[in-house]
């Protein structure tokens, strides 16, 4: 990048950062923020600062919020009798996108993973079982992603939670809508007929 002015390379490195944005879309961004007018740049990097600094986890459910209590948790329209169990406040956007779910949420923060040091401890576990002991919670559905951390977290939540009485469920996997049974890896077709139900 020696054509490049310092600089330039400098932001080049810290939009590399960003997941998803190699060499070439980096520099693609970089020049793209830099034919911005000023102000919209201003712009773009106060709104950055401003989140970063006014953001917090939720006391309640450790989703992002700028409360002391998210808005989900807050929300009297919300069915207190379920918890879906996600790993990240990104997943709470995306199941609210289906307009589907209507019960409360809680962020463990990531998900077990022995090999890269990240234990039970260190995840949000014990305030998860708080929230099962303080309220009438009929049904835990851990919507873990179908990696194997996922699968092991769900796991060990099931076990940790069913002695509680509450029901423990995960999200249905299996053959996307569309898609043809020649080109389906063997665990999506496993968990595929796992799940399968009556027409």
């Amino acid at each position: 990048m020696k054509e490049l002015a310092e600089p330039i390379k400098r932001l080049v490195e810290e939009l590399k950062h960003l997941p998803g944005v190699g060499q070439k879309t980096a520099v693609r961004l970089a020049f793209h923020l830099l034919r911005q007018p000023a102000e919209d740049v201003e712009r773009l990097a106060q709104a950055i600062a401003e989140a970063k600094r006014s953001l917090r986890t939720c006391a309640t459910c450790h989703n992002l919020t700028d409360q002391e209590t998210c808005e989900l948790c807050r929300s009297a329209e919300r069915d207190a009798k379920q918890i879906c169990v996600v790993e990240s406040p990104q997943d709470i956007v995306n199941l609210e996108k289906t307009g589907r779910y209507r019960g409360l949420y809680h962020v463990l923060g990531g998900v077990i993973a022995p090999l890269q040091g990240i234990t039970p401890e260190q995840l949000n576990i014990k305030t998860l079982l708080a929230r099962l002991n303080s309220h009438s919670v009929e049904e835990v559905i851990v919507a873990t992603n179908p990696t194997a951390e996922g699968e092991a977290t769900a796991l060990y939540l099931a076990r940790l939670l069913k002695p509680l009485g509450v029901r423990v469920t995960r999200p249905a996997m299996g053959l996307p809508m569309g898609s043809e049974l020649e080109y389906t890896d063997s665990v999506t077709l496993q968990h595929a007929l796992e799940g399968r139900r009556e027409l």
